[in-house]
C-alpha cells in the first residue's frame, strides 16, 4: 500500500492463500508441455545431427571427442549426435593451383616473387604455375597449421635454388623443361618428409623474361633465329625424305638394267661358245675343209670388195677357178 508521503509499503495477504489470478494457472499442463517440447527438441536435434553427406570429390575425417577415428568416402553416412562425433569434409579429388609471380584474376598484380638471380649472375623474372591436390586428409588437417603456405614457400625456395644454378640463356630459352623437372623432383622429395598431406601434380614455367626491354628484344631475336634454324632443318629433312625414295627407285632401275645386260652378255657368250664348239666339232671331222672355209670367210669380211676365186684343179687350168662371190651370193639367197 502507499503511505501518505508517497512511499510504497508491502502488506502481506492475511487470507493465507494465493491471489485468485495465480490460482487459476494450470501449472501441471505447462510443466508437461515443457517436458514434451524438450523431448521433441532433443529427438529432433539427435535426428538431424546423426547423419551427413560427403560429396563425390571429397573425403570426410570423423573425430570422436576430438580424436580421429575414421576417414569416409563419398556418400551418406551416420555419426553420433550432439557433438560427440565431428565431421570435417576435405576436397581430395580437386586439382588446386598456386600462382607465383602473377595472378590470373588480377592482370595488374605485381610482386617480387618472380625476380631471381641465375647461375651466371643475371636477373630474370620467372612466373610459375603449380598444381597440387590433397592426398592425405588427416595429415592435411592436423599435421600443420597452413599446408598451402608451406607448399608455396617450399616451391619458391626450390625454384630459386634451381634457377640459381642455371644460366640465363637456358632459363629463358631451351632450359625451361629441365628447370621444371628439377623443381618438381626436389619438392616431391621434401613433401614426403614433411608429410603435410599434399601431393605435387605439376610445375610449369608460365613465363620467363629479362628485367629490361633491350635484353628482352635480344633474347627474342635469338629465339626467332633458333626457330628459323629448326624450320630450315625440318625443310631439309622433308626434302631428304622426298628424294631418298626417288634415288632408291633410280638405283633399283640401274641394278635391274645392269642385271639385264649381264644376263644378255652371258647368253651371247654362251651362244658364241656353242657356235665355236659346233665349228670345232666340224673341224675335227674335216680339218682342211673347215680351215679353208674359215680362211675364205675371214677374207670376205676383211676385204668385202675383193673377188676371191677358188681353184678346184691343179692350179694351172683357169677354167677350174670358181668365184667365191657367186657361192656366197647363192648361199645368202638360199
Amino acid at each position: 500500500m502507499f503511505n501518505n508521503d508517497g512511499s510504497y509499503r508491502w502488506v502481506p495477504n492475511n487470507g493465507g492463500g494465493s491471489p485468485k489470478s495465480f490460482r487459476n494457472i494450470p501449472w501441471k499442463k505447462i510443466k508437461t508441455a515443457a517436458i514434451v517440447l524438450a523431448v521433441v527438441l532433443f529427438v529432433a536435434i539427435g535426428v538431424f545431427t546423426c547423419y551427413y553427406t560427403v560429396d563425390d570429390k571429397q573425403q570426410a575425417v570423423v573425430t570422436t571427442f576430438g580424436k580421429v577415428t575414421d576417414v569416409v568416402d563419398p556418400g551418406l553416412h551416420f555419426k553420433l549426435p550432439f557433438g560427440i562425433q565431428q565431421v570435417e569434409p576435405v576436397d581430395v579429388n580437386v586439382y588446386q593451383k598456386i600462382e607465383l609471380g602473377y595472378s590470373s584474376q588480377d592482370p595488374q598484380y605485381s610482386t617480387d616473387e618472380s625476380t631471381m638471380i641465375t647461375g651466371d649472375y643475371n636477373i630474370i623474372n620467372v612466373d610459375f604455375f603449380v598444381e597440387y591436390k590433397i592426398s592425405d586428409p588427416v595429415a592435411y588437417l592436423y599435421s600443420s597449421n597452413n599446408p598451402e603456405e608451406i607448399l608455396k614457400n617450399l616451391i619458391q625456395s626450390q625454384v630459386r635454388n634451381v634457377v640459381g644454378s642455371t644460366s640465363v640463356d637456358d632459363a629463358l630459352t631451351t632450359g625451361k623443361e629441365s628447370i621444371q623437372m628439377q623443381v618438381k623432383e626436389l619438392v616431391t622429395e621434401i613433401l614426403e618428409d614433411y608429410d603435410i598431406g599434399l601431393t605435387l601434380i605439376d610445375v610449369r614455367i608460365q613465363d620467363s623474361e629479362p628485367p629490361t626491354q633491350e635484353v628482352m628484344e635480344a633474347f627474342k631475336a635469338v629465339e626467332t633465329a633458333k626457330q628459323q634454324a629448326e624450320t630450315v632443318v625440318n625443310d631439309a629433312k622433308a626434302y631428304q625424305n622426298a628424294k631418298i625414295p626417288e634415288a632408291n627407285a633410280q638405283a633399283d632401275q640401274l641394278l635391274q638394267n645392269a642385271e639385264y645386260l649381264k644376263q644378255k652378255r652371258i647368253n651371247e657368250a654362251t651362244e658364241q661358245v656353242a657356235m665355236f664348239q659346233a665349228m670345232y666339232n666340224e673341224y675335227i671331222l674335216n680339218p682342211e675343209i673347215t680351215k679353208s672355209r674359215m680362211y675364205y670367210e675371214a677374207i670376205s669380211q676383211i676385204l668385202p670388195d675383193v673377188k676371191v676365186y677358188i681353184n678346184t684343179g691343179d692350179g694351172q687350168n683357169v677354167d677350174m677357178l670358181l668365184p667365191l662371190e657367186s657361192l656366197v651370193t647363192n648361199q645368202e639367197g638360199e
